[in-house]
C-alpha cells in the first residue's frame, strides 16, 4: 500500500537516538499508509462526536458528585439487564480460554520480546498507563507489533541478542490496550481537531494485523481502559462492528476485556458486558486505577478519607466488595474475571527482601484464586512461575463454572474504612517520591518505571497525587507529629524531594524533576484537581513542529 505523501517531519522521521527501539526493516511509513490513515479518519469522523459527548457526561456527573446533588448507585433504568438471568457472553475465543497468567508491559521492542518469551498464557501490550505517548513510542510500538505478528521482531545489540523462542503463533496471546477515551493524539488532526488516541491506537493495530492474527488461530483482542459508563462500552462495540465490516471480518471476531478501574463502572459491570455482548471477553480488576478513581469521585466527602497507600489493600472493604461483585457478575454471564497486578520486581541484592516480596505475590495470587478469579497479572517475567503454580490448582483452564454466592450492595462498594488506618509524614513522603519520580520519567518518555522494587505506572502516580490533594483539602492531622496537613507542609516536602532526587539523578542537569514539580505542586496543595496526570503533562511531550498534520483531505 502506498505511503501517504505528507511533508511534516514528525510522521515519518527516523526514531530519535534517545528512544528505546531497535532498528527494523519496517518503517513508520509502512504503518501510516494512506489506506490505514483513511481507516483512522473514518472511525474518527464516525465516532468522535459521541466520544466527546460521553466525556462531557463524565464531567457533569463528577460536578454533581462534588456538589452533593448526586450519589453513586446502581442505575434504575438498566435494572432489566441486571435482573435478566438468561443472557450470556459469547463462547471463549481462540487463544483466550486459559488466561491464568497475563503479563503486561509497553510495546518497546525488547520488552515485547521478553514478554512473549515469558511462561505466560497472554500478554497485554500497553499503549496506555505504562507508555508515555511520545510520537516515537506510539508509532514504533505499532511497528514492533507489526513485526512480532510476522515473526520479524528479532534484533541484536552489542550486549544481547533478542529473538522469540518460538513463533508468534505459539507464543502467548497478545491483547492490546489502546489509550482511554479521554486521551487525544495531538500529532494528528482530523478536520481541525486532534484525533482520538483510542481510535488511533485501535485502528492501526486492527487494520494491519487482524487478518494475520485470525490466520494464526487467534484474533484481534483488546483491553479497554478507564470507562465510567456502559454507554462508553456501547461506543466501543459500535467501533468494533464498523471496523469488522470495513475489513469484511465476521462480527464477534474482536474480543475485548474491560478493566473495571473506575468507581462508577463498578455499579455497571453487567451493563458493560451486555453492551459488548458478542465481543466481550470479561472484566479485569484494575486495582490501582480503582483506588485512584475512588478518591477522585469521593474526594470532597470527609467520610471517605483513605489512609497511607500501603494500608489500602485488596482486603479493604470497598476493594474486597468490588472484586467479589466482579467475579460473580462475570461468571454468571460466562466470561473471564481477571485479577489485578502484582507490581513487584526481583530484588537482586537482598535475598531476604526478595523472598518477602515473592511471598507477598504468592499470597496475593492465592487470595485471587480462592475468590474465584480465572487468572491474574504480573509485571515481570520472574513472577510468572509463582502465578502459574498458584493457578494450576484450578485444575481447569479457568473457573468460570464457579459462581460465588455473594450479594454486594451499594454500601459495600462505598465502604472505604481500612484496618489500622493512619496518615503519617512518611505517607506524604512516599506519595511525593513516587509521584515525582514517575512524572519525571514520563516527561522523558518512559511510562514504565521501577521505583522502590515496584514497577510503577500512571495509575500508582495518580493514587499519590489524589491522596495528597484529599489530605490537604480536609486538613487531616498527621498521627506521628499531630500536625495538620497544610499546603505549606506538602509544598515544603515536595521541594525537599525535588532537591534530593535531582541531585542524584543519572541524567544530571537534563533531569525533569523541576518541570514535574511545577505541575505537581498545584495538585498536592489543593489549588487544583486535574482529571488525569497524563492529560495534564501531555503537551510537554508532543513533538514541537511547524504544525500538526491534519488529515482533512482524506476521504
Amino acid at each position: 500500500m502506498p505511503a501517504l505523501n505528507l511533508s511534516h517531519a514528525q510522521l515519518f522521521a527516523p526514531v530519535s537516538a534517545e528512544a528505546q527501539f531497535a532498528p527494523s526493516a519496517t518503517t513508520v511509513a509502512d504503518i501510516l499508509t494512506r489506506d490505514a490513515l483513511q481507516f483512522v479518519v473514518l472511525l474518527h469522523r464516525t465516532f468522535n462526536k459521541r466520544r466527546l459527548e460521553l466525556l462531557a457526561n463524565r464531567a457533569t456527573q463528577l460536578a454533581a458528585l462534588d456538589a452533593g446533588t448526586a450519589k453513586l448507585d446502581f442505575l434504575p433504568e438498566t435494572s432489566r439487564i441486571r435482573d435478566d438471568p438468561a443472557w450470556q457472553g459469547p463462547p471463549l475465543a481462540p487463544g483466550l480460554i486459559n488466561r491464568s497468567t497475563e503479563i503486561t508491559g509497553p510495546p518497546l521492542r525488547n520488552m515485547l520480546i521478553n514478554a512473549l518469551n515469558s511462561p505466560v498464557n497472554t500478554y497485554m501490550t500497553d499503549f496506555e498507563d505504562s507508555l508515555a505517548p511520545t510520537w516515537d513510542n506510539v508509532t514504533y510500538g505499532q511497528v514492533n507489533l507489526y513485526d512480532a505478528v510476522r515473526d520479524q521482531v528479532a534484533f541484536t545489540t552489542p550486549r544481547k541478542e533478542y529473538k522469540l523462542n518460538q513463533s508468534f503463533a505459539t507464543s502467548p496471546t497478545v491483547i492490546v490496550r489502546p489509550r482511554g477515551w479521554h486521551m487525544e493524539e495531538k500529532h494528528l488532526y482530523i478536520d481541525g481537531e486532534p484525533c482520538s488516541a483510542s481510535l488511533f491506537d485501535f485502528a492501526l493495530y486492527f487494520f494491519h494485523n487482524a487478518r494475520e492474527l485470525i490466520a494464526l488461530g487467534k484474533g484481534p483482542y483488546f483491553y479497554l481502559p478507564k470507562m465510567e459508563h456502559h454507554l462508553e462500552a456501547r461506543l466501543w462495540n459500535d467501533v468494533f462492528n464498523v471496523a469488522q465490516d470495513y475489513l469484511a471480518i465476521p462480527r464477534g471476531t474482536i474480543r475485548a476485556t474491560v478493566l473495571i478501574e473506575t468507581l462508577p463502572a463498578a455499579f455497571q459491570m453487567e451493563e458493560i458486558i451486555f453492551e459488548l455482548r458478542q465481543h466481550s471477553s470479561g472484566l479485569n480488576c484494575g486495582r490501582w486505577d480503582y483506588i485512584f478513581s475512588t478518591i477522585k469521585k469521593l474526594r470532597n466527602d470527609p467520610s471517605h478519607i483513605l489512609p497511607n497507600r500501603d494500608l489500602v489493600t485488596m482486603t479493604s472493604p470497598f476493594m474486597d466488595a468490588y472484586v467479589k461483585r466482579l467475579i460473580n457478575t462475570c461468571h454468571r454471564r460466562g466470561v473471564h474475571a481477571m485479577g489485578g497486578m502484582a507490581a513487584q520486581i526481583p530484588i537482586k541484592d537482598d535475598q531476604a527482601a526478595n523472598d518477602a516480596a515473592m511471598a507477598k505475590v504468592r499470597n496475593d495470587k492465592i487470595r485471587e484464586l480462592t475468590n474465584g478469579h480465572d487468572g491474574s497479572w504480573v509485571a515481570h517475567p520472574a513472577l510468572a512461575p509463582i502465578c502459574n503454580e498458584v493457578f494450576s490448582d484450578m485444575g481447569t483452564p479457568n473457573q468460570i463454572y464457579f459462581i460465588p454466592d455473594v450479594n454486594i450492595t451499594t454500601a459495600d462498594l462505598l465502604n472505604t474504612n481500612c484496618a489500622n488506618a493512619k496518615i503519617t509524614t512518611d505517607g506524604i513522603k512516599v506519595n511525593l517520591d513516587i509521584g515525582l519520580q514517575y512524572m519525571e520519567a514520563w516527561l522523558r518518555g518512559s511510562g514504565c518505571v521501577p521505583i522502590n522494587n515496584l514497577m510503577e505506572d500512571a495509575a500508582t502516580a495518580e493514587v499519590s497525587r489524589c491522596q495528597l490533594y484529599q489530605w490537604v483539602k480536609h486538613g487531616i492531622t498527621l498521627q506521628d507529629t499531630n500536625e495538620r496537613i497544610t499546603p505549606e507542609i506538602t509544598a515544603r516536602i515536595l521541594q525537599e524531594q525535588v532537591d534530593t532526587l535531582a541531585a542524584k539523578s543519572p541524567f544530571g542537569d537534563k533531569n525533569q524533576f523541576a518541570l514535574a514539580a511545577k505541575y505537581f505542586l498545584p495538585e498536592i496543595t489543593g489549588e487544583k484537581f486535574s482529571d488525569f496526570l497524563t492529560t495534564l503533562l501531555y503537551d510537554e511531550i508532543v513533538t514541537k513542529t511547524d504544525a500538526p498534520v491534519d488529515l482533512a483531505s482524506l476521504k
